[in-house]
């Protein structure tokens, strides 16, 4: 199993996406290669609307060696921006962005993961990552994804405020695994852990 490298750094920070000085289309986005053709995953704002809302776009860009061609296609939404994380192999897309359902700043905020086809860029899986708190709403910040040495395995790292449903462990940060994420419905298991890192 190839894996591929990213041109771009894998996490762009929530905080930064949030300041009033950083534009969501200010920001770089994401780039990976796999089979000749180059996908970016990037933010836009949407227009007219107050607040301001982000769309979390993934764009399969045109080349002479991508058979496929260029297209694009909204994965999600956010308000106050999103942090991304991007990773093609050979099995297929995986795109990773956390999300904020409303304008308010206590809203909770989740990791969303998207598996998507690289040819058709229709959307094969859908899943989350949410945490909850007694009092208040939880938040999961990040969602850095990676794939283990089987190839198959995807893994996302991050921190979080609250507890994930199914978690074992306990503490601010965690690793989430899902076996065979390209070919399978399994859920994931989740470790929730206080540096330093297992």
């Amino acid at each position: 199993m190839r894996l591929v490298t990213l041109a771009a750094p894998v996490l762009v920070p929530l905080a930064l996406l949030a300041g009033q000085e950083a534009s969501a289309e200010a920001l770089s986005p994401l780039r990976a290669t796999a089979g000749g053709c180059t996908f970016q995953l990037s933010l836009r704002t949407r227009p007219g609307g107050f607040p301001p809302l982000t769309e979390i776009v993934l764009t399969r860009e045109d080349a002479p060696a991508c058979a496929s061609g260029g297209a694009s296609v909204v994965l999600g939404t956010s308000y106050q921006g999103s942090a991304l994380s991007l990773l093609v192999t050979e099995e297929g897309v995986a795109v990773g962005f956390t999300s904020r359902a409303t304008p308010s700043g206590s809203a909770a905020v989740f990791v969303q993961l998207r598996h998507v086809d690289p040819l058709s860029l229709s959307v094969l899986r859908a899943a989350s990552l949410g945490a909850l708190n007694p009092s208040s709403a939880g938040y999961v910040y990040s969602g850095v994804l990676g794939l283990l040495p089987d190839g198959t395995t995807l893994e996302v790292r991050g921190s979080k405020q609250g507890v994930i449903p199914g978690e074992t462990g306990g503490g601010g940060q965690y690793v989430a695994t899902w076996p065979d994420f390209f070919t399978s419905a399994t859920p994931p298991e989740v470790v929730a852990y206080d540096d330093p890192t297992p």
